[in-house]
């Protein structure tokens, strides 16, 4: 093969090469999200402690007495047959926050917030929220009442 054929024969080789590893962060957020629901149905605490949680996550465990796993088993152990439908997941910079709807057997599903964070080149789990409660009507009578009485 001459040389020119040779060099364009490997750029093309490793076009594709880059092409098969670019995924996108979305991609790497959704993958970390299907980690944690692997994990947590195996009830893999040590995995979901080592590859999915994040630093300051395991951090603020620590801080409240617990090791990790002790936590996550306490927290997750009575959890029978977990899945997590992944909806919207919104990446800005070195944070993601993805939409989730999780079931488990004898629960009601719950729509959930779950925030993760660029660790490295890794997405981790940096925080659980549950659904949020909807916003209260305002009660502009109340709300006057209350500041008159300021």
């Amino acid at each position: 093969m001459a040389p020119r054929s040779l060099a364009a024969a490997a750029l093309a080789a490793l076009a594709t090469a880059t092409a098969a590893c670019g995924e996108s962060d979305e991609d790497r957020v959704r993958e970390t999200l299907e980690g944690f629901e692997s994990a947590t149905a195996r009830k893999d605490y040590r995995a979901l402690c080592a590859d999915v949680l994040s630093r300051d996550l395991i951090v603020k465990l620590r801080s409240i007495g617990l090791p990790c796993e002790l936590a996550l088993r306490r927290a997750l152990g009575p959890v029978q047959a977990p899945e997590l439908t992944i909806g919207r997941i919104r990446v800005r910079g070195d944070a993601a926050l993805a939409q989730v709807t999780s079931t488990a057997r004898g629960q009601r599903p719950s729509q959930d917030t779950i925030r993760l964070v660029k660790e490295g080149d890794d997405w981790r789990v940096s925080s659980l929220s549950g659904a949020q409660p909807p916003t209260p009507p305002r009660n502009v009578a109340g709300e006057r009442e209350h500041e008159e009485q300021r």
